[in-house]
């Protein structure tokens, strides 16, 4: 198969003559900027990526992916709308839960947290709690005993300075009416597991008790304040919400967990396209050594231009060239930034090359998760970044006037 002329004089192009190394060096210099410019995005955005994922992760193993709340704060019948609502094709399990606000304390040490109600059968199917505690497990929590259990966070328990069996004080400042006022009530737990999830609000404001004791420790008697929903396909979660909102009636409503942590995510997928803009600058100043080797080269290759010029190249021809020239080192630059960026994204994910301090980041190494999309669109970037550099200089070439380089020949 017989390749066009313009692919084949820009392939020589690429090469120059002996007399003329600068050209040639300025070539490498220019595939290799955008190399970098490729490899630098790829694994920052991958980095990114694995932080979000790692998040998200975090965040949904604790909490489900969509909860049924009231308005007014209690659910006394939750049972029927459980009833209604689990013949969802894409709810796997449900969890009654009740939540509070209350203070912890332990000898001279006291914390606040939240205070949550679990029903230690359901939860385990519909979160990923269990797969988060180090020491002992939420089944213990069934345990009918004088003296509840309860599970605390790691940072929690280090905060207090107490182990698994430890009797902790627990406070909640709405009681009952006194003489004197409001007094509040208060009870005590007994420490029946550690957690940790990896991320400092869960691991030193969550506390988790059997739902019984929370209602009674609450005064709710068999209501509940939610049901914590689990679904099949946590992206399917806004189409879920909108389906069992028209199942149920007011004062009940359903948030997903998309709602519950727009800002987090919003943030996040701001400053990784912050990122995105960034680096693309570096892909941006390879294309001015693509600029200046193209341009370079046209005055190398004026006396060339013109004899194919008289041999009939249309300009068009000429432009195609040096067009050819400029994409080719786009595309070869590319393709070696994508192999490197991969690789190296490799070595970091498997071999945790770069150690992070897990007591302030909660991570042991740098997180990385390569994306499909992420590689096109800076293939893309690069590429077209790449072709548009070739412009100037192949019109340039195209409007150059043969009869002045050959008049002396």
């Amino acid at each position: 198969m017989n390749l066009p002329y313009q692919l084949f004089i820009g392939l020589r192009y690429l090469r120059s003559k002996k007399k003329h190394k600068g050209v040639s060096v300025n070539t490498l210099i220019s595939v290799g900027g955008v190399a970098v410019g490729v490899m630098a995005l790829l694994v920052v955005l991958s980095v990114m990526s694995g932080f979000h994922e790692d998040l998200q992760k975090k965040i949904l193993g604790v909490n489900a992916h969509a909860v049924v709340l009231s308005y007014r704060g209690a659910m006394p019948d939750y049972r029927e709308v459980i009833e209604k609502i689990q013949t969802d094709r894409d709810i796997v399990s449900l969890s009654p839960f009740v939540m509070g606000q209350v203070m912890v304390s332990y000898g001279k040490r006291a914390h606040g947290v939240f205070l949550r109600g679990i029903v230690p059968e359901t939860e385990k199917k519909t979160t990923e709690l269990q797969k988060f505690m180090k020491e002992g497990s939420i089944d213990a929590l069934m345990k009918n005993e004088a003296v509840p259990g309860i599970i605390v966070g790691k940072e929690l328990a280090g905060n207090l300075g107490v182990f698994r069996g430890d009797v902790i004080t627990v406070l909640s400042p709405v009681g009952r009416i006194g003489p004197l006022g409001m007094l509040p009530k208060v009870r005590q737990f007994r420490v029946a597991g550690i957690f940790e999830v990896g991320m400092f609000e869960y691991d030193s404001n969550l506390v988790l008790t059997g739902l019984k004791s929370s209602q009674e420790f609450f005064d709710m008697k068999d209501e509940v304040m939610g049901i914590q929903l689990r679904l099949s396909d946590i992206y399917k979660a806004d189409s879920v919400r909108e389906r069992i909102e028209k199942q149920i009636e007011f004062p009940l409503h359903v948030k997903d967990w998309m709602q519950m942590n727009r800002n987090l995510f919003s943030a996040l997928k701001l400053e990784k396209f912050a990122m995105f803009v960034m680096l693309i600058l570096i892909t941006l100043v390879a294309s001015f050594n693509i600029v200046s080797t193209l341009i370079m080269n046209v005055i190398e290759k004026t006396r060339e231009i013109a004899i194919l010029k008289t041999m009939g190249a249309t300009d068009k021809g000429i432009m195609t060239i040096f067009m050819m020239q400029g994409l080719l080192i786009g595309l070869s630059g590319t393709v070696i930034g994508l192999t490197g960026g991969y690789f190296l994204c490799y070595l970091l994910n498997t071999y945790e090359v770069i150690k992070l301090p897990a007591d302030v980041y909660y991570l042991s190494h740098l997180p990385v998760k390569t994306k499909l999309f992420d590689f096109i669109v800076v293939s893309l970037s690069a590429v077209i970044i790449s072709f548009v550099a070739t412009l100037y200089p192949a019109r340039q070439a195209a409007k150059l006037d043969p009869v002045e380089p050959l008049r002396y020949e």
